[in-house]
């Protein structure tokens, strides 16, 4: 067992039940965005394994860009003030976004990238989210591809992380309490 491992009280979802769950999101939308060469926005770091993924389970012409944002501080709960640290660099003017995040906790933030990616008119915003979590939702936010629905737990692995660390599990798992608490 490895050290990171030692670290989890349990794994949420397994390498197979990850990929096959992004091969069926990516398959829904390269249908939908059949002939719209949609721009996949990548919201760093967390979501950068599932952007991967996801654009190659994805069929049609497509773009990426990133952007980086900080709600979270040095905590584990996001304060709700939101910092644009890395921009987008695409003109989204006119085109299709697909925003690819990696967790909605509050949906503070993913609602205030998605506010923030209509100042720039595109054609349309829809949000690609890995993982969900329903019952921290401060707001009503819009998430229209979800991988997993998950509990309160403290997800990491596949991206997600605790400090920086455990983004490079290929699973994901929760975190035990006394690690962050």
């Amino acid at each position: 067992m490895s050290e990171m491992n030692q670290d989890l009280s349990a794994i949420l979802f397994d390498e197979n039940t990850i990929r096959n769950r992004i091969f069926d999101i990516g398959a829904q939308l390269s249908i939908e965005y059949k002939d719209k060469c949609p721009v996949l926005i990548c919201i760093l770091k967390g979501a950068s394994l599932f952007l991967c993924d996801l654009m190659r389970a994805m069929t049609i012409p497509l773009e990426i860009d990133f952007m980086s944002i900080s709600s979270y501080g040095s905590g584990t709960k996001s304060t709700g003030v939101v910092q644009i640290r890395k921009d987008i660099d695409t003109d989204i003017h006119g085109r299709h976004v697909i925003i690819v995040e990696d967790i909605v906790d509050s949906g503070l933030s993913l609602n205030y990238i998605i506010d923030y990616l209509k100042n720039h008119n595109p054609a349309s915003i829809k949000t690609c989210v890995l993982l969900n979590k329903p019952e921290a939702h401060k707001i009503d936010v819009q998430v229209d591809y979800v991988g997993f629905d998950v509990g309160n737990e403290f997800a990491i692995g596949y991206g997600l992380d605790y400090a920086e660390k455990y983004r490079n599990l290929p699973f994901i798992g929760i975190l035990k309490e006394e690690v962050y608490s």
